[in-house]
């Protein structure tokens, strides 16, 4: 057996099987033979679990570098633009809100608008204007800009499933990946601890170099046959359950909400997402603090619909990731490396960077993986740390008052990670140097967004002598005013936007 890596096999289909294909096929895409070659074995007998069918803005270079035509996305996979996020009732549960939009403040890098804003709770109005655009219910560009572009910054509401049949489609048809349908019934191990092949239930063997694990919550490969553990976060995080829906419009022309709605519940949250012909709604929560025929009460209330026409789908989970991504040839990509509540949608965004991590650091041979694997864990590691940290940011600095969510504020379950950042930014708030690392998936304007938001307020007059650009701070936020203005009146309905776009290109 050569030491070099040529053969890529990633068991699991789904988002993360066909989306770490493409990604990775796209990347090496060569007619030379001595080329990579990727091969994905998929099971038929595996349903897709679809939690998630939001994304973080990465997606539209993901999706552009594998060759998809952002049309195309659309119309086939259902899809609506996401702005970013609407968390209703998170902080008093009295009908308040706030945004986490995806484009970052004005002057941002620049100048701190924070020290500066009468209203922090405002922040995001002050010193955004996608809060209005998102609010009017608007597309995040006109039609006189090109697909991929926009004066908003902006991520996608997809049909997770159909998504996965446009990946597979594209990457048989495009990509050259090899498809096979099988369910692994062996995995053979080398003597150096390797996978060899999968050997699959109608008997045939498929050998490999690299194996990519997208199996799912089952973690087929680095959970079950390496036996890599799992470090579970549920004293962090305690959602643990999910009821999910289809929701239909009530007419073809209803509104679609350009960004995600979360609306806090007495224990848990509710999602709603905005497809084309749907909506996607459900009910995360906690099987500590609520039972399952509560949570679907909840449901109903939010909905407006008798119980006996809901049918939600109840999936179960537990928050964490395993102790390590990458175990000698064997990488864990998707829900088999880790799972966390979908809030602000970072499955699939972790499946992107895992993936275009493989895809741009393949190792040519079996004596550099190691080195490799090394660098991939560290960096995913503290990934999956800030993600953490993150997701519990918006639950800590509640002011709600029922026991799920003062447990949430409880310091005995905030990371000691989180507890230091927020000392840090008592006085002076999140900065973009907070965040230098080239591994970060969220930036300083994301914390602010959600700090500000759920009512944390730094004590600015502690250095107030650093805060001396009031003029340049208030002729930022004019202009903001202005171009909130502009847009509120050339930016077309989302809806309307999406029919007349993809009516021009098909």
């Amino acid at each position: 057996m050569s030491d070099s890596i040529k053969e890529i096999v990633i068991v699991g289909g789904g988002t993360a099987g066909w989306l770490a294909a493409g990604v990775i096929a796209a990347h090496h895409l060569s007619d030379d033979p001595n080329a990579i070659r990727v091969t994905l074995v998929e099971s038929s007998d595996i349903p897709t679990v679809g939690v998630g069918e939001g994304t973080w803005p990465t997606m539209k270079n993901t999706v552009r570098s594998i060759g998809i035509k952002e049309s195309d996305l659309f119309e086939h996979c259902s899809a609506a633009f996401k702005q970013g996020g609407k968390f209703v009732d998170w902080v008093h549960g009295n009908g308040d809100f706030y945004y986490h939009p995806f484009t970052v403040p004005l002057g941002y890098g620049r100048l701190d608008l924070a020290p500066y804003v009468n209203d922090i709770d405002q922040f995001a109005v002050e010193a955004n204007f996608q809060h209005h655009v998102c609010e009017a219910g608007l597309a995040p560009r006109t039609l006189a800009e090109n697909e991929y572009s926009g004066q908003c910054n902006y991520a996608y509401h997809l049909d997770a499933g159909a998504f996965a049949e446009l990946l597979k489609k594209h990457c048989k048809s495009k990509l050259n990946v090899n498809h096979i349908i099988g369910t692994v019934k062996r995995v053979a191990s080398r003597p150096n601890g390797d996978i060899g092949a999968v050997h699959l239930s109608n008997g045939q063997k498929v050998d490999g170099d690299l194996f990519i694990d997208c199996t799912g919550f089952s973690s087929l490969l680095l959970g079950k046959e390496m036996g890599v553990e799992f470090h579970n976060m549920d004293h962090v995080l305690f959602n643990d359950s999910a009821l999910a829906l289809h929701v239909e419009y009530q007419s073809k022309s209803a509104d679609i909400a350009p960004h995600t709605i979360a609306t806090g519940q007495n224990a848990g949250w509710i999602w709603d997402i905005g497809l084309t012909h749907r909506r996607g709604v459900g009910h995360v929560y906690s099987s500590k603090y609520l039972s399952d025929d509560e949570a679907a009460k909840n449901l109903h209330n939010y909905l407006g619909a008798e119980p006996e026409t809901l049918e939600p789908r109840k999936i179960s989970f537990n928050s964490g990731y395993r102790e390590r991504f990458w175990n000698n040839n064997c990488v864990a990509i998707g829900m088999s490396a880790g799972f966390v509540e979908p809030l602000e949608a970072t499955a699939i965004m972790l499946v992107e960077i895992a993936a275009r991590y493989v895809a741009e650091n393949m190792p040519p041979n079996r004596a550099i993986m190691k080195i490799t694997e090394k660098r991939f864990n560290e960096q995913m590691d503290y990934r999956w740390q800030r993600i953490v940290d993150f997701l519990k940011l918006h639950y800590m600095l509640t002011k709600r008052p029922e026991p799920y969510w003062r447990a949430h504020a409880d310091e005995t379950y905030i990371p000691d990670s989180l507890k230091e950042d927020l000392a840090i930014w008592s006085t002076r708030g999140p900065i973009s140097a907070d965040f230098d690392s080239a591994i970060e998936l969220f930036p300083a304007a994301s914390y602010q967004y959600v700090l500000y938001g759920m009512g944390f307020r730094p004590n600015f007059s502690e250095q107030a002598y650093l805060y001396k650009e009031k003029t340049q701070a208030n002729r930022i936020m004019q202009q903001n005013h202005q171009i909130t203005q502009q847009m509120l009146q050339t930016l077309p309905s989302h809806r309307e936007y999406i029919e007349k776009w993809l009516a021009t290109t098909h």
